[in-house]
């Protein structure tokens, strides 16, 4: 766990430096809320202290966090941090336990309880700190709104001054989704420490750029590109710390393999078909359904067997 906080530093650190100081209190919130929830719930409610991982409350308190506006009040975060670890979490029995990534059920919560708050983005001013942003659509949305409008996405892009250098650095949405960068960083460190395997994101990032490269080779004024679907949204976020949970990922290779083309796949059926420009969030929680059933289908060899 200690190494995951480490790997989100870099990403922590330029969501600061793009939105300045109310992104650093949505994060404090978010990590004090998740941390101190678990200690009241394992120690008042549970009477198991045992219960109470510090480190693993922390992860989920910053993923939640990277996961919200900037401009989210303090009681939605509590709100979302009380559904994360008192409803995803302890309610299952705790760490190890719960069938759903807390931080994504909380977003998801939140995003169908408070829709406006949920998509009140702020678009980072230049500067080292923006403390003065102001509200806009992220990348995403301005697409699915220009080709409702019935315009091509070209013409999309450049109307917006979107360019394949100003998307690696996302223009609006939430503290994980600024810096693709940060979060490649993050992930290179994670694969050092040999933290988490490679087969999930990698399968994650191969089924999008597969399903954008067809899509955008039969119609590129309605289908964004590889490119774009890569490095905009929760894409990588999502790829690189959510859906590499110990918990609720499959346990074998071939296995986090299905569970990473399913995500890929339900990610680029929403962004294309669906109503919602984004989509990482649900596919997550929904192939987490899938993961006991995976897992029996692709089951690793026992110790000693054949």
């Amino acid at each position: 766990m200690l190494d995951v906080v480490i790997a989100l530093l870099p990403a922590l650190l330029v969501s600061f430096l793009f939105y300045g100081w109310s992104e650093l209190l949505v994060i404090a919130v978010s990590a004090v809320s998740c941390v101190g929830l678990e200690w009241l719930i394992a120690r008042f409610v549970m009477k198991r202290p045992e219960l109470f991982s510090g480190s693993s409350a922390l992860v989920t308190g910053l993923l939640l966090a990277m996961n919200l506006p900037t401009t989210s009040p303090w009681w939605m975060i509590v709100v979302g941090a009380v559904v994360a670890i008192g409803i995803a979490k302890m309610s299952f029995g705790g760490l190890g336990q719960n069938i759903f990534n807390p931080a994504i059920t909380a977003r998801v919560f939140l995003l169908i309880s408070f829709p406006v708050q949920m998509t009140n983005w702020a678009m980072p001013t230049s500067g080292f700190i923006a403390a003065d942003a102001v509200s806009g659509a992220t990348p995403l949305g301005i697409i699915k709104e220009g080709i409702k409008s019935g315009l091509p996405i070209p013409e999309i892009l450049e109307a917006n001054g979107m360019s394949a250098v100003s998307i690696l650095r996302d223009i609006g949405g939430s503290g994980g989704e600024i810096s693709a960068v940060a979060l490649l960083v993050g992930f290179v460190y994670l694969l050092i420490r040999k933290v988490v395997k490679p087969w999930i994101p990698l399968s994650i990032i191969c089924t999008i750029a597969l399903i954008s490269l067809i899509f955008h080779g039969i119609d590129p004024d309605r289908f964004t590109g590889v490119a774009f679907n890569l490095v905009t949204g929760g894409v990588l976020l999502g790829a690189f710390f959510m859906a590499t949970d110990y918990v609720t990922s499959p346990v074998s290779n071939w296995g986090g393999v299905v569970f990473g083309v399913g995500i890929g796949l339900i990610v680029m059926m929403i962004r294309y078909f669906g109503s919602y420009p984004e989509g990482m969030s649900f596919a997550i929680l929904i192939m987490n359904c899938f993961v006991p059933l995976i897992n029996r289908a692709f089951h690793q060899k026992k110790y000693g067997r054949a």
